[in-house]
């Protein structure tokens, strides 16, 4: 009878470990999925601010080579700046999965050690 108890004292350890470890968990997505949110917002207000500056030297411009030049260089640094929010946020993804793990693998280790 002492090790049925002692098995669901045990059992309800781990449990208690794992719904913790669950709750870490989320917090870190959230955490994680906020600063994402806020890292798209301001890329898009940086874009949009980039659009309307590049639109009114377009406006402003006397000949069809002026014209061509600004375009042009709004398109590279447009490029550029999708291509490095891009790489940003995978990492930003990447980061957000492996502290979203981290919680989890500590109370799986730490279960696997009581029972080892």
């Amino acid at each position: 009878m002492a090790d049925i108890q002692k098995f669901g004292e045990e059992f309800q350890r781990a449990s208690k470990d794992g719904f913790d470890a669950s709750v870490r968990s989320f917090g870190e997505v959230s955490k994680g999925f906020q600063a994402i949110g806020a890292t798209i917002v301001d890329y898009a207000k940086k874009s949009f601010e980039d659009g309307t500056r590049a639109f009114e030297q377009l406006v402003g411009a006397k000949s069809f080579e002026q014209v061509w030049e600004i375009q042009s260089q709004y398109a590279k640094k447009a490029f550029d700046s999708y291509v490095a929010q891009a790489s940003k946020l995978g990492e930003m993804y990447v980061d957000v999965a492996r502290s979203a793990y981290q919680p989890v693998e500590q109370a799986a280790a730490k279960t696997v050690r009581k029972v080892a």
